[in-house]
């Protein structure tokens, strides 16, 4: 769930990686960093923490060069640390490398463990790292047989942005399982990123998404670039980006995250047969689809639980402990329109179940007097291996819980959720989604 940006042929590409990764903080707040080449020398600005508390004006001013990457770090593979924040930059027999990286690789103990007992030695826990070495060990001519070579070890889901001194190398796996595009910069010069939302932040005009199994190649100083398809396509981008991660405003693989979100909520809506008051989005990501909740009932909506803005997403903290504080730091439930009411509480996942649980509390707290919740996606069963931070069945709640169980547990008067086919109805049948999360269909096989 990482956010990743490339940049080149701008005089601004350090300061539109910047914005790029500002738009795009909601996909990790642990690290951020920024790697610029100005056609001889690479240098790389990261560190803990989020975009703004990073940069500033001065030290942006000093990363100069018409070529930039640029991450924000949301760990799944590796560790809070700052040896761990990307880019990753090595020196090789080719010069030196900046390599950023969206997704989670699979086989990465497999590879690593090979490549130690070949000798390499790692200075991160993260996947990322395997790909350096690899590039590094191969025999072969140059960088970009280098690279495709070392995607061969890859296996998983994963998005690339590779600078050396004068490129910039962009790919994605073929089954496009995390969202990467491209645009055109005001100054000539192009962009891609994970989501369309940094794009209109700096007007660059968009292009089109990255395609499955594409790798893009940009030279400093000329404005074609190269097209390769390394790898059949097969598409399936992760239904989670239409659910969760995405932000509203942004448009992954021709849809609006908005409209899919709504859509949602309407098809949920058409099983709720209980009468309320009125209908109480948790904010943000339950917002969109509480809309067309309420839309499709005919019955009123009041933000009755006010997020305070300057508390991070709940869900990508790395520890339990923080994730519960932060609940209570970031939600407040208006008593004066809860007190005595009949409501439905529209989010749009339930993962561990922790955060439900303090919200219905709070609500409860509050003064209402029924609270049913009802959830915009199915009930999540898998741990998801391909860069979403549910590593094991063990925190996941559904999958250990029937549906009256978890309705128990967070404390709601009823629970429903969206079924996988009334998903695929939201998204649209005409092509193939990465549900994992919910079905278990682990389709990355090599």
């Amino acid at each position: 769930m990482c956010a990743v940006v490339g940049v080149i042929n701008s005089k601004q590409a350090s300061l539109y990686a910047y914005y790029a990764l500002f738009a795009m903080q909601h996909r990790g707040q642990e690290a951020s960093g920024i790697s610029v080449s100005d056609g001889k020398n690479l240098q790389t600005l990261k560190g803990k923490g989020e975009v703004n508390t990073i940069f500033n004006e001065t030290n942006i001013a000093s990363l100069q060069g018409e070529l930039a990457i640029g991450h924000n770090r949301y760990s799944t593979a590796g560790s809070a640390s700052l040896a761990d924040a990307q880019p990753i930059v090595a020196s090789c027999m080719l010069g030196e490398v900046a390599l950023a990286h969206n997704g989670n690789l699979v086989n990465k103990d497999e590879v690593r463990t090979r490549l130690i007992n070949e000798g390499a030695i790692f200075r991160s826990n993260m996947d990322t790292e395997n790909v350096i070495h690899l590039i590094a060990r191969s025999k072969k001519p140059n960088l970009k047989e280098r690279f495709i070579e070392s995607l061969k070890d890859c296996i998983g889901a994963y998005c690339f942005v590779l600078a050396s001194k004068g490129k910039l190398f962009v790919v994605r796996d073929r089954f496009g399982v995390r969202p990467l595009s491209l645009a055109k910069l005001k100054d000539g010069g192009y962009i891609v990123a994970s989501e369309s939302c940094a794009f209109d932040l700096i007007e660059a005009e968009f292009i089109r998404d990255v395609k499955p199994g594409e790798m893009l190649i940009f030279t400093l100083g000329k404005d074609e670039f190269e097209s390769i398809e390394l790898f059949k396509a097969e598409p399936r981008i992760c239904a989670f980006e239409y659910i969760y991660f995405a932000r509203p405003d942004s448009i992954v693989e021709g849809k609006s995250v908005y409209e899919m979100r709504k859509k949602m909520g309407e098809i949920l809506a058409d099983k709720f047969k209980h009468k309320v008051d009125f209908v109480v989005p948790v904010p943000d990501s339950g917002v969109s689809a509480a809309l067309g909740f309420a839309s499709r009932l005919k019955i009123p909506l009041e933000m009755a639980i006010v997020r305070n803005h300057y508390v991070g997403r709940t869900f990508i903290e790395p520890t339990q402990e923080l994730r519960n504080l932060r609940v209570k730091l970031k939600l407040n439930p208006m008593h004066k329109v809860l007190e005595g009411k009949e409501i439905v509480v529209v989010d749009d996942s339930i993962v561990r179940g922790t955060t439900s649980k303090k919200i219905i509390s709070l609500l409860r707290n509050a003064g209402a007097k029924t609270i049913h919740f009802a959830v915009a996606c199915p009930e999540i069963k898998f741990p998801d291996l391909y860069g979403i931070d549910t590593p094991t069945f063990e925190e996941l709640i559904s999958a250990n819980k029937s549906v009256d169980e978890v309705r128990e547990y967070i404390g709601a008067d009823t629970l429903s959720f969206l079924s996988i086919d009334e998903l695929k109805q939201s998204l649209g049948t005409q092509r193939q989604y990465s549900l994992v999360s919910f079905d278990g269909d682990y389709f990355i096989k090599s």
